[in-house]
This record gives structure tokens, C-alpha cells and sequence, in this order.
């Protein structure tokens, strides 16, 4: 809330990149609609692959993973978690389409985050809905186990205090309709990461509420492009952008640009991603096959079967299948290896 207090936020000098990305945006957002009375056929396409990705990416960023049919199986509600990774890949599933069902109607108050942070768990026994009872740190994980601290949060006992302020504030401040609501969007969601107000999922609910504050303020790509896998492709660039803003935080002496310029980044690049899996449809191919022929085209290098089925999991693994054999036919493919793990290249 360190963000909001005594207009701080607005004591930010904006920066021409970050003006020229929220125009940007701007843009994108005024298509959206076109795109969905053109292609409703690829949209309902891309809102599957998008869900499954979304599920898989902001799990896996903290950890919890599972094989991807498995992912497959409990985004479409078609199975019961076994373990306790496949039970909170599932909550995140019932908050997600929480969300993308009836954002319109959820207010943004701390007793809303209490209750998306409880279905998260509920169908684990890691107990959820409350604010973290011992202190915490936002660290970063590297591959091989070990540990750089970035930041220290908010104590335990300052936290349910803080998100109260957190709440009245944004709303004030969204109220006021002085600001760019994506700033000010952006500024919640890095302020919540700082108070880091539970003792485990943290980043998946900083997600989810992004998602929840965009669909508010009407930018939906979120619905049809993966936030949570672009985050997951640039975590380095995530945690530098926490990182240089969260310095000086709990003074009031940060600078909120870094991470400004990182969370536009990412709704911008959503938005490319979108126009450009839109704008690659053909009246000849359904949704699913024009998603299978926009990963061909922008792939470099050798490939493998297994490559284009996570790139596109809502497809079917005899469609991908039958569209390499058939791009062989025409001389656009080449199988450089045979056998179950067969590679491929572009010629």
C-alpha cells in the first residue's frame, strides 16, 4: 500500500516508453472486439489452449507441476486430483473460471483475496484463507536449488492492516480517474507481491488478481493468450523489474517504473501474440489447425512433436500428427529423424 499512501503514486514522473506502451495497448484493446465477430471459431480455440497453459505456467512458476495430459484432464474437469500438486493445480482451475465467469460482479476487497486464496487450497490440506501467520521473503529460485532473497516484506503482524489500507486505497484511487487505470492496476498488483501477505501463493494469487483488475478495465486477452506463460518465458525479466521498484519500498522512496514497464510489457505482448494468431486464420482451416500452422511458422530450428503439442495443448496429438505428414507431402517438412521422438525441420 506504500504505492498509494499520500499520493504517491502520482508523484511518479511517467516516462515516454511507458506512455507509448499504454497507447499501444490502447489500440489492441479497441480490436478486440472485431477479433471475436471475425474469428469466433479460433477464439474458442485459443481460450482452451489458453486456460491449460494459464493453469500449467503459474503453477510450475512456483513449483507444482504435473504431466500435461494430467493438466489436460483437470482444466477440463474430467478427472480427480491424486496428489496434492494436482489438488492446487485444480483450485487455481476453480478460481481461474471463477473469474473468467463473473469478474463483472467481484468486488476487489481483502476479503475477496482471503476467498480466492482459500479455494486455491481447498480441495488440499494445506488450510487457506488467511494471511500469513510467520514472516516471510520474496526470493528467487534458480534451477539448481539455490536461493537469492530479493526483498523483505511486510511483517505478519502489519499485513492484515496493510491489505485493508491496500483495498481502500486503490479504489479511492481508481475512483479519482486521475491516472491510467493500467498504472494504477500495475501499482496494486506490485504492491500486493511487497506485502506478500500469505505464506505460500503469492505469485499464482498476484496473477489471478491481474487477471481479475484487467478484465475490470476491459482488457480481456488474457482470456485468449497465456499472462501467466509469457511471466513464466520472462522471469528473469520479472524479477529484475521487482527487483529495481522494490527498493526503498518501505519508505516510500521507490521508484514504481521498472515494474511499470515490465507489466505493460507483458499485456502488450499479449495483445501482439493475439492479433497475430488472429490475424493468421484462414477460411480454409479450422481454429485448431491455423493454431498448429502459426507454431510451424514461427519455429525455429529442429523440432519435435512434443514441441507442438505443448505449444498447442488444446490439439489433438493425430491432428498435429497428420499436418507434419501432410506439410511433407507439400516439401515444407522435413523428418530429419525418424521414430517415436521423431525431429523436424522447415526446408
Amino acid at each position: 500500500m506504500k504505492s498509494f499512501l499520500n499520493n504517491y503514486i502520482e508523484s511518479i514522473s511517467i516516462t515516454h516508453n511507458v506512455l507509448q506502451t499504454v497507447r499501444l495497448i490502447g489500440e489492441y484493446k479497441g480490436k478486440q472486439d472485431l477479433f471475436k465477430e471475425q474469428s469466433p471459431q479460433l477464439l474458442e480455440t485459443l481460450k482452451q489452449t489458453a486456460i491449460i497453459q494459464s493453469i500449467e505456467s503459474s503453477n510450475r512458476i512456483e513449483g507444482i507441476s504435473a504431466p500435461l495430459e494430467r493438466i489436460k484432464a483437470i482444466a477440463a474437469n474430467k478427472t480427480t486430483p491424486t496428489n496434492r500438486s494436482e489438488q492446487e493445480i485444480a483450485g487455481y482451475r476453480n478460481v481461474l473460471n471463477t473469474i473468467h465467469s463473473s469478474f463483472e460482479h467481484i468486488p476487489v476487497t481483502s476479503n475477496i483475496v482471503l476467498q480466492f486464496h482459500r479455494d486455491i487450497y481447498a480441495l488440499s490440506a494445506m488450510p487457506g484463507g488467511n494471511y500469513k501467520a510467520t514472516e516471510n521473503e520474496i526470493a528467487e529460485i534458480h534451477p539448481d536449488g539455490s536461493k537469492i532473497v530479493r526483498f523483505k516484506p511486510l511483517s505478519a503482524f502489519e499485513t492484515p492492516t496493510a491489505m485493508d489500507k491496500l483495498h481502500t486505497l486503490f479504489n479511492s484511487e481508481l475512483d479519482k480517474s486521475q491516472l491510467e487505470p493500467l498504472l494504477i492496476i500495475a501499482t496494486y498488483v506490485f504492491d500486493f507481491l511487497c506485502i506478500h501477505p500469505f505464506n505460500d501463493g503469492n505469485g499464482r494469487m498476484s496473477r489471478l488478481l491481474s487477471l481479475l483488475l484487467l478484465y475490470k478495465s476491459g482488457y480481456e486477452v488474457g482470456r485468449f493468450i497465456s499472462l501467466e506463460k509469457l511471466i513464466e518465458d520472462n522471469k528473469e525479466s520479472y524479477y529484475d523489474a521487482l527487483n529495481k521498484s522494490s527498493q526503498g519500498w518501505h519508505e516510500s522512496k521507490h521508484n514504481l517504473v521498472p515494474w511499470w514497464e515490465y507489466f505493460l510489457g507483458i499485456l502488450l505482448k499479449a495483445y501482439k501474440d493475439f492479433e497475430n494468431r488472429v490475424g493468421l486464420i484462414s477460411s480454409a482451416r479450422g481454429g485448431k489447425t491455423s493454431l498448429v500452422f502459426d507454431i510451424l511458422k514461427s519455429i525455429q530450428g529442429e523440432f519435435t512433436v512434443k514441441d507442438i503439442q505443448n505449444l498447442c495443448p488444446g490439439v489433438s496429438l493425430d491432428m498435429i500428427r497428420k499436418i507434419l505428414r501432410d506439410e511433407r507431402k507439400n516439401g515444407k517438412l522435413k523428418c530429419t529423424e525418424m521414430g517415436r521422438d521423431s525431429r523436424w525441420k522447415k526446408i
